[in-house]
């Protein structure tokens, strides 16, 4: 293969007249090229290094601090109350050493010492600075004289030109909150879903643990927070994610959309060239740390970065007890899967990134390809979308070595995943809707074994041009993913763009070495492993539903002029909609980020209160407006207020389930922990923002919108719901739960949501005329060249 023979750097043959050796100068050039860029980026993280190490400082106030240290000493004054002296007299005395020579030495020694100390101090008042959260708590638009000072001494601190890291060191512990808070905290939490005989018997196990157990497992935690910059961001990942023996696709993955409206070119390879290449441009913004630190909008508070390691070149590899997450520092390549083979494509040439036009070019070389999968190769992935324990027997057996192990590394070594899909989606024909169901249901899981969901992200581009992410979630949460998925989606269509015909610009290099097929030597018994793993996955696929509508007859503008918080306002819908649904309330799950902490992830914010509880049967019980709506803001506020101590630490979940890991360390049992977390999740909702709103131009171009993104279902017998705004006017929702349950119906829930909020929107604003309802979806539109 001609590939194999491009690999090669040199050759040689054994001949009557001796060895004949022919060297590759291409080869031998490309090795030197990758050299040559691997040093860069090891010289560029050695200097982010230093220049994170010392913020908020900068290396160069090193040379300030020395000099003024030096000047003082040349006024005869002695700024060091006789450390220099000190120092003097214990550096070892060496002839060629002047006196003079030995004071200067001595100075710029403590200089440094001085200079290092200023950092700590400074980053010891910033982290102080930066665990102040009253801030959250007061009333929108009324800031407080404490807090007006707490943000000009944060400015003061914080530095200039902050690199993506910088705030690692300065961001403070997560807190751990007293087992008497966070009991009570969770009692209060659930007495809406429990009758009065249900409630008295969880406060005697509360009571009970409290008193006892509580206390020693309160105490191992203690040290673990002492220790640790975060007491639960390990075991969550472990035991949450990697622990899990079950399917990772749908229980864990999710996925997001691509633009809506708009299809910015129907060729499928362009597409994949503008979008690849915008993400290893990303990718370099990342590994150069320019990309700016995440930070709280509207008051420029630093969030935790430490996600944003693990983005790209990273993989989860299945084992028999335990998963485990591998990430490497670079790689030069993706890995991409059409028809049932999988091909390497490097995306660096000559030690320079590929433009657009060339990855449009190897691309449609794949397309072209006409050769057949190897035996077994097919429906390989299959085994990454089963069970685990089957797939980790399975790779050790028999992707250990040989071929098969060269080619599963690979994949995992790539820097993602992408997959050439040979379907189309979009809102398509007589039924958009449904058509839209279908994209969701494609991105979440696809054939089953067509993506790769180890993978840190896979990548689908679609016959006509439209794209999708799906990422593996034990390594990050969805916001970090959505950040670079907008980042792609705004440089493919506003900075990269495409020609008239709608291919990508700039020109070819028609020396490009092919894309390299992998090979595979698949024996019988592992494609009968493949096959089950397939029947597995596919009847968890099929058992899935979703339904996914853009809402368009009033957003969060509309929202806030009712004086609500659009997130709250959202939560007490969802109540309602439950409720008219099922005729009951159940636990609900909204996802909160504590990412104002080092290494923070996630909390819960159990939105179904006793307030919200008691909007709703009001409403559903035919009391006055004056009393809904004084019901439906004190609800309000209760979600508000329970959403702001979850960011700041004081939730209820994170710290009863770390608790329960301690029990589980120390073999003892705990009636009350195990009932916690025995307790199903009905209906979990997450909302993702636009967190990049400067990329998109949403009032002259609100066709380019995404449609979010998704998830699925928790509970055997609830739903899985994502929603997010879009402007001040869109909101979209994505709402999944299994069909095997008789109780669940996403588009009977979707009516009830569409209702809820439209009875909302009538019952905060009783005198402004409801706005009319938009069609549901609209044409799609492809852009103008």
């Amino acid at each position: 293969m001609a590939e194999a023979h491009q690999a090669v750097a040199f050759q040689f043959t054994v001949t009557p007249e001796g060895i004949d050796l022919q060297l590759s100068h291409q080869a031998l050039s490309e090795i030197y090229l990758s050299g040559v860029r691997s040093w860069k980026k090891r010289i560029i993280r050695v200097k982010n290094s230093v220049i994170t190490g010392v913020y908020p400082a900068s290396p160069s106030s090193w040379l300030f601090v020395v000099i003024a240290i030096l000047a003082t000493m040349y006024t005869r004054s002695d700024p060091s109350m006789g450390l220099i002296a000190k120092i003097q007299e214990h550096l070892p005395v060496s002839q060629s050493m002047s006196t003079q020579c030995q004071a200067v030495v001595s100075a710029i020694l403590f200089s440094t010492m001085l200079w290092l100390l200023l950092i700590f101090t400074m980053r010891l008042c910033l982290k102080q600075l930066l665990s102040y959260h009253r801030w959250m708590f007061e009333q929108h638009g009324k800031m407080s004289t404490t807090t007006k000072v707490w943000v000009a001494l944060v400015r003061i601190f914080s530095g200039r030109k902050p690199l993506l890291y910088s705030y690692q060191g300065s961001l403070p512990n997560l807190p751990l909150p007293t087992i008497k808070d966070t009991v009570k905290r969770y009692m209060e939490s659930v007495r809406p879903l429990m009758n009065d005989t249900e409630y008295e018997r969880m406060t005697k196990l509360a009571a009970e643990f409290e008193g006892s157990l509580g206390n020693r497992l309160q105490w191992y935690l203690k040290l673990k927070a002492l220790w640790a910059s975060n007491y639960v961001s390990d075991w969550w990942e472990e035991y949450v994610y990697l622990r899990g023996r079950n399917p990772i696709m749908v229980n864990s993955n999710y996925y997001g959309m691509d633009f809506l409206y708009v299809t910015p070119t129907p060729i499928q390879a362009a597409r994949a060239g503008n979008s690849i290449h915008a993400f290893f441009l990303y990718r370099r913004k990342l590994n150069k740390e320019e990309l700016k630190p995440s930070r709280i909008p509207g008051i420029d508070i630093p969030l935790c970065a430490a996600q944003c390691e693990r983005i790209f070149n990273t993989t989860r590899t299945p084992g028999e007890e335990t998963d485990t997450v591998q990430h490497w520092h670079d790689s030069d390549y993706i890995v991409v899967y059409h028809k049932g083979r999988y091909f390497r494509l490097r995306v660096y040439q000559a030690g320079r990134l590929l433009s657009p036009r060339e990855i449009e070019f190897q691309i449609q070389r794949i397309l072209d390809d006409s050769t057949p999968p190897y035996k077994g190769e097919a429906r390989l992935g299959a085994l990454t979308a089963g069970d685990r324990i089957p797939w980790a027997k399975a790779r050790a057996k028999y992707f250990s070595s040989g071929v098969n192990k060269r080619s599963l590394d690979c994949i995992e070594k790539a820097a993602f995943f992408v997959t050439l899909d040979d379907e189309e989606q979009d809102m398509m024909g007589d039924n958009p809707v449904a058509s839209l169901d279908h994209y969701a249901k494609s991105l979440l899981h696809g054939k089953c074994y067509d993506r790769w969901f180890d993978k840190s992200f896979s990548v689908v581009f679609y016959k006509n041009g439209k794209s999708g992410i799906s990422a593996e979630h034990s390594w990050a949460d969805a916001p970090v993913v959505a950040h670079v998925w907008e980042y792609v989606l705004g440089t493919d269509s506003f900075q990269l763009g495409y020609n008239e015909e709608g291919h990508c610009k700039g020109e070819v290099d028609s020396s490009l070495p092919q894309p390299q097929k992998l090979n595979w030597e698949i024996p019988p018994e592992c494609e009968e492993q493949i096959t089950q793993s397939l029947v597995v996955a596919q009847a968890l696929a099929n058992d899935v539903d979703f339904h996914v509508f853009s809402f368009r007859d009033f957003g969060k503008g509309k929202v806030k002029k009712c004086r609500a918080s659009p997130d709250a306002f959202i939560q007490m819908a969802l109540q309602l909609a439950y409720y008219r649904d099922r005729g009951m309330f159940c636990l609900t799950y909204e996802a909160s980020m504590t990412r104002l902490f080092r290494e923070g992830r996630t909390e819960t914010v159990r939105s179904c209160t006793n307030e919200s509880s008691a909007f709703v049967k009001a409403l559903e019980g035919g009391e006055t407006a004056d009393v809904c709506r004084r019901l439906c803001r004190a609800a309000s506020d209760k979600h508000q207020q329970l959403y702001r101590m979850a960011m700041t630490g004081a939730g209820i979940d994170r710290h009863l389930f770390c608790l329960y890991v301690v029990s589980k360390y120390l073999g003892v049992e705990s009636p009350f922990l195990k009932e916690v977390l025995s307790e199903p999740w009905r209906l979990s909702t997450s909302q993702t923002p636009l967190q990049q709103v400067e990329l998109f131009d949403l009032v002259n171009h609100p066709e380019y919108i995404s449609c979010g993104g998704g998830f699925g279902p928790v509970a055997d017998d609830g739903y899985g719901l994502s929603y997010n705004f879009m402007g001040e006017n869109v909101m979209n929702f994505h709402i999944s739960c299994k069909r095997s349950c008789p109780d669940t119906d996403p588009h009977k829930f979707g009516d009830q949501i569409r209702k809820a909020l439209h009875d909302l929107l009538k019952l905060l604003s009783p005198n402004q005329k409801e706005p009319n309802k938009t069609p549901e979806s609209r044409p799609e539109v492809k852009k103008e060249q």
